[in-house]
């Protein structure tokens, strides 16, 4: 979900004004449209396959997958601010509706069909009402353990739930064990074809990734096992094939649906917005379309928001934004959402007189697509480095991962969502207050160390505390400045309070800060406070009184001012 940071080179400076659609064309010129229909040409060959291994994974016919991407390209093309990201058919989200819609309706059902279209709606909603009022920071609610979990889970159950199509075997269960059990049964049922054409798409994948992510493997893939199908008469062996395929596109039209759904498929469509507002910010931080202006995510969720409207109108389901196929855009050169555009017109070409050709595509094939990227999302070497770095936060990753993997996916994702919460608060509640040392023969003060020992004052104590205050943390700040304070020979008369790092305080903090001011004068003690950098804690120490009650003349920009001015100072 969060590819590596890359800028393309600085070719044109856009100008500041945005504009209302098609932000993309800004600053665009001639000569980059031969890059972007050539980079657009390479995004339907890697597009064509996935979109519709991504719609079986949902229990869709592979055109609605075709309708997907068709929807979120078109869509985020119009209305989103990134050039090269690409929305479609996700692999990351379709588990997770898919595995809340089988509680309440058949796959492959029209009910199904239809909650799928309202989710796309709902999460439409939420994401442009997110981007109108400026939500990205939602982006941030998934700390890159709960994410590199959640991934882990989601791959275990795309393995699960592709390895009968991989087999050609015939599976049973409501859930991800039962069905484990049920491929353990029937593996004596194993159609030798079917797993080999399946194993050949993806080992030809793994090899053209590995020699360059251009290379549409995926599609070589499809191509040789379906020519391989109509040569060998394989579906007289028992190899599943597509079948018949639609050639049009549906009307638009709102999803019939009743109250009682709607109950049901809200709060899943929350879970998919928040996971599509996260994979996009990541999409549009990783690959920036323009390396003089910072990428606009909240233009990006209405972007993407759109794509899901259109989708739902489809009557297809949820669009994301996908870091591979926006890697593929950028690395081939795209320079606006034309490549898009171009990828969307070929697969529409391919819905209008190629679908003949997809009746014989083996439903193995398209399992072995989905199993490489089950294998890419799973980032064990991610898991390798977080556990030898921090094992709490390994835990992290466990926890999430089997969230998702023992209950239903939209419950093991609220799960994850609500252990990155805990383990932010857990963090800001691990702050905890540091008597500042004087660096020698400087006015620098700093924390302290074994290998580089500072001065201290007899009669003054620089305390700092390096977090955000918030009822969080409140009552850690009181406790340890007065710990510091004790543990010193003799009580200073002057403690100042090193702010480089409050950032915030809430009212909860303020009145605990406002209450160890009145303690520390109470006991003859002098209290300022030095570098309060942070306009919202200037602010919200305006606001709450706290400059009141200390006095103007007790904030200073350093610390050394606050020594000079009141320490020793019998008028202070």
């Amino acid at each position: 979900m969060a590819p590596s940071v890359q800028t393309p080179p600085n070719e044109s400076r856009p100008s500041a004004r945005p504009w209302p659609v098609i932000s993309s064309l800004r600053g665009h010129q001639a000569k980059y449209l031969p890059r972007d229909v050539a980079a657009g040409i390479t995004l339907a060959a890697i597009a064509i396959p996935e979109q519709m291994a991504t719609a079986r994974l949902g229990g869709f016919p592979p055109v609605i997958g075709f309708f997907a991407f068709l929807a979120g390209t078109l869509a985020f093309a119009i209305f989103g601010g990134s050039r090269t990201l690409s929305a479609g058919a996700d692999s990351t989200i379709t588990p997770i509706f898919a595995g809340g819609l089988v509680l309440l309706a058949a796959a492959g059902s029209p009910a199904y069909a239809g909650m799928a279209a309202v989710i796309a709606l709902i999460a439409g909603v939420i994401l442009v009402g997110g981007g109108l009022f400026r939500l990205g920071w939602i982006a941030d609610l998934l700390s890159a353990p709960v994410v590199t979990g959640f991934l882990a889970g989601i791959a275990i159950h795309v393995i699960v739930s592709q390895l009968p199509s991989l087999l050609g075997i015939p599976v049973a269960g409501d859930n991800l064990f039962r069905r484990v059990a049920s491929i353990v049964a029937g593996l004596d049922q194993t159609n030798s074809w079917a797993l080999a054409l399946g194993l050949s798409v993806l080992v030809l994948v793994l090899v053209c990734e590995r020699i360059s992510p251009r290379i549409p493997g995926a599609l070589l893939g499809v191509l040789a096992t379906t020519a391989c199908v109509m040569e060998f008469g394989l579906e007289g062996r028992g190899v599943a094939v597509l079948g018949a395929v639609p050639n049009k596109l549906p009307p638009l039209a709102l999803p019939a649906t009743s109250f009682d759904q709607l109950v049901h498929v809200v709060p899943l469509a929350l879970i998919i917005a928040v996971v599509i507002m996260i994979q996009t910010a990541a999409t549009s931080r990783s690959f920036v379309s323009d390396a003089t202006e910072p990428p606009d995510i909240n233009r990006d969720f209405i972007g993407v928001g759109a794509g899901n409207l259109l989708a739902g109108l489809f009557g297809a389901f949820p669009v994301n934004a996908s870091p591979p196929r926006t890697a593929i855009a950028f690395e081939t050169g795209s320079r606006s959402q034309i490549t898009g555009l171009v990828a969307a017109v070929l697969v529409l070409c391919l819905v209008a007189f190629g679908t003949k050709f997809l009746t014989h595509v083996p439903q193995a094939a398209l399992a072995g697509i989905l199993l490489f990227v089950a294998f890419r999302i799973f980032r064990i070497r991610d898991m390798i480095a977080i556990y030898r770095l921090t094992v709490a936060e390994f835990a992290l990753i466990i926890a999430t991962m089997l969230s998702i993997v023992a209950l239903p996916i939209e419950t093991g994702v609220a799960i994850g969502i609500i252990l990155s919460l805990l383990h932010g608060m857990w963090s800001a509640t691990r702050a905890r207050a540091i008597e500042f040392v004087r660096v020698p023969g400087t006015s620098i003060w700093w924390a302290p160390s074994d290998t580089e020992p500072g001065e201290t004052l007899a009669d003054v104590a620089v305390i700092a505390f390096q977090a955000p205050l918030s009822f969080l943390n409140a009552d850690v700040f009181r406790r340890g400045l007065s710990e510091v304070i004790e543990r010193r020979a003799e009580r200073p008369s002057l403690v100042v309070l090193e702010a480089g790092n409050i950032i915030a305080i809430d009212y909860t903090a303020a009145q605990v800060f406002a209450e160890t001011i009145r303690r520390c004068r109470s006991t003859g003690m002098t209290i300022a406070v030095a570098r309060l950098e942070s306009v919202r804690a200037q602010e919200a120490f305006a606001r709450f009184g706290i400059i009141d009650l200390l006095g103007n003349d007790r904030l200073f920009r350093s610390v050394d001012d606050a020594i000079r001015s009141l320490a020793g100072n019998p008028s202070r």
